[in-house]
């Protein structure tokens, strides 16, 4: 199925979760932010949020540093 992520087309898998495409886009499960449609998913529901046709996702990966 056909998502927009960070503005960007992609396609992923049919049933695909937000952790599938975090996975896709080679982030694990640290800190990252997701926003799906405008809303934000919890960290704690990615393996269980379901993506579908369409979906606008916004990730931000936090880098630290100094």
């Amino acid at each position: 199925m056909r998502l927009v992520v960070n503005g960007d087309p992609m396609e992923v898998a049919d049933g695909a979760t937000v952790a599938d495409l975090l996975g896709k886009l080679g982030l694990g499960p640290g800190p990252v932010a997701v926003e799906r449609n405008g809303d934000v998913v919890p960290r704690r529901t990615h393996g269980d949020v379901k993506l579908a046709e369409g979906d606008q996702i916004e990730v931000v990966h936090f880098v630290g540093g100094g």
